[in-house]
């Protein structure tokens, strides 16, 4: 069966090549901009939503035809998805961009405009760009999307249409208990400890900000332009390297093992956690941001598609800690200090957690 499936490489472009990437980052990000408010402004001054394409605001910025048009069209499309998913799933109103956000944008390939060759890649408008490749695509190219990272990398992601053959039957299901003390506690008893990535580099992240604040509070008071300050860019390079640490440790590791539980089981029955409300509670906000709940699941939904295989999602109502996993029996809730108990109808001694997973593969394997 046909998927898309995405590789990303590391770009290495020469002086020329960086001009044309901040161009085109520019250009994506100033017309964004300028659709969002010419449409925010017709619709306050008539009540009628406003059609506009990039092609119109080419007469009036002349410089927009020195990047690829298509980078300029997905932006449109990416408007028009932005408001569509703000009147149909009541997701945020559409923000305007900023210098400071992570740049990107992404481009088609017609006719092969984009390719592969001998350690480069075929980008319109920019030509051959020297690039890492330790894997090779397979299948159809389809777009390319361009990134720079805070720490100053480029990154091409390259979409592909290919076929991917389902993974053997592994003969075996899974419920997964979802925790900060342990990231994840599965059916099998097995628990799966939380590695604490942001926490194990907290103490050198707290001390590099505290050096970068008191650099842009002496450039503020010597009336120096922070992107002027080379004391300051050089310590905001520093953070930005240890976010990227810990960003790359947590991909790594919520890569890794999504891939071999996938490997290893049909079909996987995990809660449905609103990571969003639950970061609300300031006491728990940064643990939660730390164990990236929400990327774990999409890593797992995207493979189970790839692979033939199935993810249960559990209501978050459903009362796995309080249900007695072998008779059924609902002993109503507990406090989180109790991390083991009896069920009072049939006696059986629990742990929380994995009698809480054993609950969600049973229920998930119901609604299956």
């Amino acid at each position: 069966m046909k998927k898309q499936k995405a590789y990303k490489f590391r770009l290495y472009p020469n002086l020329e090549q960086r001009i044309l990437f901040e161009k085109t980052f520019g250009c994506s990000r100033f017309i964004w901009n300028q659709m969002l408010a010419d449409r925010i402004a017709h619709y306050d001054k008539t009540g009628k939503s406003l059609k506009n394409t990039p092609a119109q605001y080419k007469k009036e910025f002349p410089w927009l035809k020195e990047v690829d048009s298509l980078a300029l069209a997905n932006v449109q499309l990416n408007l028009n998805q932005a408001y569509k998913s703000f009147f149909q799933s009541g997701s945020g109103f559409p923000r305007f961009k900023s210098k400071k956000a992570a740049q990107s944008y992404k481009t088609n390939n017609q006719n092969g405009t984009i390719a592969l060759l001998d350690r480069k890649v075929k980008l319109p408008k920019i030509g051959w760009v020297k690039v890492k490749i330790h894997r090779q695509p397979k299948g159809l190219i389809k777009s390319a999307t361009i990134s720079k990272t805070a720490t100053g990398k480029y990154f091409v992601s390259i979409l592909c249409e290919e076929g991917i053959l389902p993974l053997p039957k592994a003969n075996s299901n899974l419920g997964i208990d979802l925790g900060l003390e342990n990231f994840a506690i599965l059916s099998t008893g097995e628990k799966i400890g939380n590695p604490r990535f942001l926490t194990s580099l907290s103490e050198k992240l707290v001390r590099e900000q505290k050096i970068l604040s008191r650099r842009a509070h002496l450039a503020k008071k010597k009336g120096c332009k922070l992107s002027e300050c080379r004391n300051y860019q050089k310590q905001k390079l520093k953070v930005a390297r240890i976010h990227e640490k810990i960003s790359n440790q947590r991909r790594d590791f919520l890569n890794k093992l999504s891939t071999d539980l996938i490997k290893n089981h049909d079909v996987i029955c995990i809660e449905d956690l609103a990571s969003q409300n639950l970061m609300k509670n300031h006491h728990l906000a940064r643990a939660i941001g730390d164990v990236s709940w929400y990327e774990f699941v999409r890593q797992l939904s995207y493979k189970a598609d790839w692979y033939g295989k199935k993810i249960v999602q559990i209501s978050r109502w459903f009362p796995s800690s309080q249900l007695c996993s072998t008779c059924g029996f609902s002993s109503g809730k507990k406090p989180l200090s109790i991390r083991e108990w009896a069920c009072e109808s049939c006696g059986t001694h629990h742990d929380r957690d994995i009698n809480a997973s054993v609950n969600i593969l049973k229920e998930g394997l119901r609604l299956a």
